[in-house]
């Protein structure tokens, strides 16, 4: 074992590869997949310099590099076989002096898709060049990878989140441009947020509390900050009734005397419509027998109540705080749902 023996070739070339980076951490850090890598190296040569083994590849700072540049010129629309050409050669180009790490940070701040991201977690830089690349099995693995390893909020609040409003100061920027990008990122977050309520907890008793009933004010669209909402409460185990996006007066009424919520969060994006005598009427809905009637909390989110403070109603600042908030109104009632 502690032998000195000579060192061959094959070895000291594989050592390099032993530091590098894995496909799979390559591929979240870029927002393309991992069959996307090795179809680019297997189509155009812009593979790993160095291979622990003829299976496992390992990218080094310089590999990172010519990835990276790859992916800025395929998402502006240079044709992969002529983007590869020119990584290739931006690679060839790097001085053997200088520490390939920092010209790698430099060129991760030109990558991102274009997209105005500034200083935000490396996820949202990967999150957003495969939204510009249109790539959805990219976006599904990343947005599951994310709340899988930190979390519903984190991945909402730190990617998810910044990523969105990235594209959207794009779009506003650029015309007609971006637009399907916004779209297909919306759609995709969507569809992580609907897989997240799946393994919830069994709903309350009928005897229990009430659930929280989740609904965008009428007129309001924008229900994907609410399916965030939604699914943390789904992961606490909270009992939920989610009506989604431009509930109808009428209809939410009726909603909350039939249920009998212990909570109603009242969604409103943009000041024309958070509907202020609607938040009080639903705030003074009440059911049950003469003597002992109820009536919920009312939780109002989205920027559009800024500005509109309304005596006994909650305004919590962002998603943590709106669980934080809503469980707090779970403990006061009762022993939360399934405990």
């Amino acid at each position: 074992m502690g032998e000195d023996r000579p060192t061959g070739p094959s070895e000291v070339a594989a050592r390099p590869a032993e530091t590098g980076v894995t496909t799979g951490a390559l591929a979240r850090r870029l927002g393309v997949s991992p069959t996307t890598l090795r179809s680019w190296d297997r189509r155009y040569g812009v593979g790993p310099a160095v291979r622990s083994d003829g299976r496992h590849r390992r990218w080094t700072p310089q590999d990172v590099a010519m990835l990276e540049e790859m992916c800025r010129l395929t998402s502006a629309g240079v044709p992969p076989a002529e983007a590869a050409r020119t990584a290739r050669k931006g690679v060839e180009r790097i001085p053997s002096g200088p520490d390939p790490s920092a010209e790698a940070g430099r060129r991760r701040s030109q990558a991102a898709g274009a997209l105005p991201l500034g200083d935000v977690r490396q996820e949202c830089r990967g999150l957003a060049r495969a939204a510009v690349r249109l790539d959805a099995p990219a976006m599904d693995d990343q947005l599951a990878s994310l709340v899988a390893r930190h979390g519903l909020v984190v991945a909402w609040d730190e990617v998810m989140v910044p990523t969105l409003h990235a594209v959207g100061r794009k779009w506003e920027s650029s015309g007609d441009r971006y637009v399907e990008v916004e779209h297909l990122l919306s759609w995709h977050i969507s569809r992580t947020l609907h897989r997240a309520t799946e393994p919830a907890r069994p709903d309350a008793p009928a005897t229990g509390p009430g659930p929280v009933v989740l609904a965008c004010v009428p007129g309001e669209e924008h229900s994907l900050p609410l399916q965030a909402l939604h699914a943390g409460l789904a992961e606490l185990g909270l009992p939920t009734r989610m009506f989604g996006a431009a509930v109808p007066t009428e209809a939410l009424t009726a909603a909350v005397r039939r249920l009998g919520p212990t909570a109603v969060v009242l969604w409103a994006q943009t000041r024309s419509t958070a509907d202020v005598p609607l938040a009080r009427h639903v705030a003074g809905t009440q059911w049950g027998v003469k003597g002992a009637r109820n009536h919920p909390a009312v939780v109002l989110g989205g920027p559009g109540w800024a500005g509109r403070p309304l005596r006994g109603m909650l305004r919590p600042p962002g998603l943590r705080d709106a669980l934080g908030s809503l469980m707090g109104l779970y403990d006061n009632v009762a022993p939360a749902p399934g405990s």
